[in-house]
């Protein structure tokens, strides 16, 4: 009986493991289509936003049409999806981030002349 126990803890915890590397993936997807949409709709480049819509796009329908993947699956869709996703971000954000930089020593500057 005892064995029979570990036997099911151990497939439940592949379970769990895998739906977790599933859910991971979705909420990446609904995530990074929040963020292009509204959050950096504006600041992001029109060639970085179709990119991402469309390894969205088709992370969303390999998620449709594989819902019996094993974990090991979700998470090489999850990378690839964040090798296509987070340069275009991190770009976003330099960009912006230089930018308010820049604002702020000029400011500076104007208050040392007075």
């Amino acid at each position: 009986m005892l064995k029979e126990a570990e036997e099911f803890a151990e497939e439940d915890r592949k379970v769990k493991e895998k739906v977790d590397a599933q859910n991971k993936l979705e909420t990446y997807i609904y995530n990074m289509k929040n963020t292009i949409n509204d959050k950096l709709a504006e600041k992001i480049d029109s060639d970085d936003k179709k990119k991402i819509e469309n390894a969205l796009k088709e992370a969303t329908e390999w998620l449709d049409d594989n819902q019996n993947a094993e974990k090991e699956d979700y998470d090489e869709k999850m990378k690839d999806l964040e090798d296509v996703c987070n340069p275009v971000i991190k770009k976003v954000y330099e960009k912006s981030g230089a930018s308010s930089a820049n604002s702020g020593d000029e400011e500076e500057e104007a208050y040392d002349e007075l």
